[in-house]
């Protein structure tokens, strides 16, 4: 390819980045606004249905394939409950139950646990980097959580640490299971999954759905969850990961909090703590730690 079609590409592909963590970073703030309104359940059915419509949709209009393997398909399922429907629901209850900043840092701290988990359950060797990541995660949480202590459990940075780890062992048990399946076709099938548990969830906590009579700002926030959120941003992320290196791509995942963030404190009226950007910082520095270390691959990204 010649240099200049090369650096094109390149170029392309980096907005894409920046698009990505726009689409994730907000996918938290419309959650937020959705939440206001709609129950959790009945939100994220939503959602989930849109985003693998969508999905579905453009990688079939895009040529790909979406088969999957028959002996891999209740693996893919599998991934699909703890890295769809756990994290979503878990994080849609988090939210509800304390500040969107919060949730959204702590659950970014995913890429610790599954270094973690790795080293149980790949045999993958601990680095320097990834020790001193562990440390600042855990110095981090401490800051966050250690104020909220006072008014009893902090149950929002319990079910956000929950996000994390649901989400983190999705990825750690796909590398585990040594599946064939293409990436962009297991994160669509994974979406599938995830709506049919979320579903079945509904039904039984929350009954019918209750997504009606909803003002226009709960429409559209739910409208962005599924097709930005969540449909376009995975398709986003896989055609990122073919095209940058494994660091570049890396980034947007780590831009994902920052806008977070900072659209919860512009849309949504949040005002962190000292303690909460100290944690931020922390726990952001620990993340980079691992996503930007050279021979780390990316995995699957949630939301």
């Amino acid at each position: 390819m010649p240099a200049s079609a090369k650096s094109e590409v390149n170029g392309t592909a980096r907005l894409l980045v920046l698009l990505l963590a726009f689409a994730w970073g907000l996918n938290w703030v419309s959650a937020g606004i959705a939440l206001r309104e709609v129950p959790p359940w009945s939100m994220r059915l939503a959602g989930s249905g849109i985003g693998a419509a969508t999905l579905l949709s453009v990688a079939t209009l895009g040529g790909h394939k979406l088969y999957v393997p028959k002996g891999e398909r209740l693996h893919v399922a599998v991934a699909g409950f703890f890295n769809v429907a756990a994290f979503q629901i878990l994080s849609a209850f988090a939210q509800l139950a304390g500040a969107t900043s919060r949730a959204v840092i702590i659950a970014y701290s995913m890429p610790i646990w599954s270094t973690l988990l790795s080293r149980w359950m790949l045999g993958e060797r601990l680095t320097g980097a990834r020790k001193i990541a562990f440390f600042l995660c855990v110095a981090g949480l401490g800051t966050l959580v250690w104020p909220l202590l006072t008014a009893g459990v902090p149950v929002s940075a319990l079910l956000s640490l929950g996000c994390a780890f649901s989400w983190a062992f999705a990825t750690v048990y796909i590398k585990w299971r040594k599946l064939t399946v293409a990436p962009l076709a297991n994160a669509a099938w994974q979406l599938v999954f995830g709506f049919i548990f979320i579903a079945i969830g509904t039904f039984a906590f929350e009954g019918m759905p209750r997504l009606f009579g909803l003002h226009a700002s709960s429409i559209l926030a739910i409208a962005y969850t599924g097709t930005l959120g969540v449909g376009l941003a995975h398709y986003l992320w896989w055609a990122i990961v073919g095209r940058l290196p494994t660091i570049t791509a890396s980034i947007g995942a780590l831009l994902v909090p920052v806008v977070g963030v900072t659209g919860s404190a512009l849309m949504l009226g949040e005002r962190p703590t000292v303690n909460d950007i100290i944690g931020f910082l922390l726990i952001f520095l620990a993340a980079a730690c691992v996503l930007l270390t050279p021979n780390v691959k990316p995995t699957g990204i949630s939301e």
